[in-house]
């Protein structure tokens, strides 16, 4: 019997995503949140707040080989403070995988967990997060690096950045200026865009996720990445032409904020090995 991929945090921006490759590529697919409206019905699904009653839902996780854990509160509001609040949680939840047999095991991580940066991101860049979001994230990574060692997991660490796509359903800039066209409006208040981010397609990142997810021989932080940085400028230009967008930037109607980076961008030789495979 094929092992199911577990995906928690199913229904999220990225989730759903992940969910729809898996089943495209004929995985068998066990999805987890707490509503899943929006998760493919080709999936077994199942709603399930695995902060609670964790000892109801293992039974459930039986026949589970692969861990995707993508759930988390909050992602988009980076100082919130759910966000420490629930670093224990997912660690509990994570041990108890563990626990119940499931040793191959991915948690979505962020580019937030390294803080300020100037250059290419790999995995032995150091972190010094300076949001909530990013204290979180890091926090668990650590602590499942150490899970790692005491219990012999095979443990990937999904590292994302700027995710593009599907942008009715993100709350990015792109989203924004989408909200902003849709009422009529003739400009969209912007910085200079001159910093330069790595941006990915959300469906290439389900992608990433999910081969990544699925192999065992490359551990430890995954870079999820484009490896390639483009000027916000240029990528939201690019973005109001491929859209037919009739707004305007008004360029300098925000000052660059003074902890954003003129150029940060991550190392992807991990997963291309990976998606090469």
């Amino acid at each position: 019997m094929n092992k199911q991929i577990l995906v928690t945090g199913a229904n999220g921006y990225i989730g759903k995503h992940v969910v729809e490759w898996l089943l495209d590529n004929n995985y068998d697919v066990l999805a987890t949140d707490i509503c899943l409206d929006r998760v493919d019905d080709r999936a077994q699904k199942k709603i399930i707040n695995i902060f609670e009653n964790s000892e109801d839902f293992l039974e459930v996780f039986k026949n589970v080989g692969v861990c995707i854990h993508l759930a988390w509160r909050n992602g988009f509001v980076h100082n919130s403070l759910t966000h420490l609040q629930d670093i224990p949680k997912h660690y509990e939840f994570l041990k108890k995988m563990s626990d119940i047999g499931i040793k191959n095991i991915n948690v979505i991580g962020t580019m937030h967990e390294i803080g300020y940066w100037e250059g290419e991101i790999t995995e032995k860049t150091p972190t010094n997060p300076i949001s909530l979001y990013g204290i979180a994230k890091n926090s668990l990574r650590q602590s499942l690096m150490i899970l790692r060692k005491n219990e012999n997991i095979d443990l990937k660490w999904l590292r994302v950045y700027y995710i593009q796509g599907d942008d009715k359903n993100n709350n990015s800039i792109f989203a924004k200026i989408l909200q902003k066209e849709n009422e009529k409006a003739d400009k969209f208040p912007f910085s200079t865009g001159k910093n330069k981010y790595d941006f990915i397609s959300v469906y290439e990142l389900a992608e990433m996720i999910s081969k990544a997810s699925l192999q065992t021989e490359i551990k430890g932080i995954i870079n999820c990445c484009s490896g390639n940085p483009i000027s916000l400028k240029e990528k939201v230009e690019n973005f109001l032409r491929e859209n037919n967008l009739k707004i305007k930037l008004e360029y300098g109607a925000f000052p660059d904020r003074e902890y954003d980076s003129p150029a940060i961008w991550g190392n992807n030789d991990a997963i291309l090995k990976i998606l090469n495979k």
